[in-house]
């Protein structure tokens, strides 16, 4: 077991050391401009600097302009690559109505989709690019100084637990990250909710995460609104579950299409009026 961590670790390093996989993590304008200036410097500066340090200094003059176009070429493919995979999240968060087209989507792209929601928040925003389904942060934010991470969990049926929870807290004081945002298409335990009381942590719901993707598609509102009347399924009430006490939510039977309340503690709580 631990030699299998240390070669997951060993491989996301080197993964990570790729100049190619750099470019493409920055936004595009901003690969351009390092291989533009990148080629600059080692197509012209550098070769003054050894014309001036020798005749022999000077023979490397020939090997760094293929250099220097080498360089361009990397930062402008990988310029190219952030700029296919900002235009896929952009599409790909325009396109979500409701909570089974956000569970559509495969895990990679739900990761880049709240991303995306979050980056029309005004916060710019890191992806992790080599993680796993699940597990480790899957975003870091920044805006106003902050740093927050984020782990995203695409779970419709399962409630995320409390031991998630404790471990993207433990990230959280381990990196000395301001905050933590735990984003599912589902709910949490209460267990998870009480451990996450009184701390840096946020607990982002399904309804609140469509709520937030709803807000900063183009269609949107100028002015903050409760999820729009037009999606029934899952709506809040006022009743409570008879089994558990839990806030009811309306629902809708797939196979007959009748309305129904259920819990919406489910399916831990299959209490429904």
């Amino acid at each position: 077991m631990v030699r299998v961590q240390k070669n997951r670790r060993m491989g996301r390093r080197r993964r990570n050391d790729g100049l190619m996989d750099a470019m493409a993590s920055l936004p595009w304008p901003a690969g351009i401009a390092v291989g533009i200036v990148g080629f600059l410097v080692i197509r012209f500066g550098f070769p003054a600097w050894l014309d001036n340090a020798g005749p022999l200094a000077g023979g490397f003059s020939a090997m760094l302009g293929v250099l220097a176009f080498l360089w361009l070429a990397v930062c402008l493919l990988g310029a190219l690559i952030s700029a296919i995979r900002s235009g896929n999240s952009r599409r790909l968060l325009d396109t979500r109505t409701n909570l089974e087209s956000l569970s559509a989507t495969g895990w990679r792209n739900f990761e880049r989709l709240v991303g995306e929601a979050f980056r029309r928040q005004g916060y710019a925003v890191e992806e992790n690019h080599h993680g796993g389904p699940d597990g480790g942060i899957d975003l870091v934010l920044f805006k106003d100084g902050r740093r927050i991470l984020v782990q995203c969990k695409q779970w419709r049926r399962e409630q995320v637990g409390v031991a998630i929870v404790r471990e993207m807290y433990g990230l959280l004081v381990h990196h000395c990250a301001d905050a933590a945002r735990i984003v599912t298409i589902g709910t949490y335990t209460e267990a998870a909710a009480a451990f996450a009381a009184g701390k840096p942590i946020e607990l982002i719901t399904g309804e609140q995460l469509l709520a937030m993707v709803r807000a900063v598609q183009p269609n949107a509102s100028t002015t903050p609104a409760p999820l729009p009347q037009q999606e029934p399924a899952n709506t809040p009430t006022a009743e409570t579950c008879p089994r558990c006490g839990a806030v009811m939510v309306e629902k809708r039977n797939r196979r007959t299409g009748a309305s129904f309340m259920g819990c919406s503690r489910f399916p831990a709580c299959r209490g429904t009026t």
